[in-house]
């Protein structure tokens, strides 16, 4: 589930290729009526746990793989802890 600022064949295009994952834009309705998207609040409470870890807020990594593999631990860590 994506904004309406993700609209487009080359996003989706991109999203299947990469992750093998379909994409649903939430539209915005004509009466401007806010609802809870279950499948967007798993998402921003992830951002939100990753929000947590120092190592993250600044990009001090030379290589891509570097930081990426940052998030990938510091997932380990959330799930470790939660588990």
């Amino acid at each position: 589930m994506v904004d309406g600022g993700y609209t487009g064949n080359d996003f989706a295009d991109q999203v299947k290729l990469i992750l093998n994952a379909k994409t649903t834009v939430a539209k915005r309705n004509e009466l401007h009526m806010f609802t809870v998207l279950p499948q967007r609040w798993i998402v921003e409470r992830s951002w939100s746990w990753l929000d947590k870890c120092r190592r993250l807020w600044k990009n001090c990594e030379r290589a891509l793989n570097s930081s990426l593999q940052m998030v990938v631990l510091a997932f380990l860590e959330i799930v470790l802890k939660r588990y």
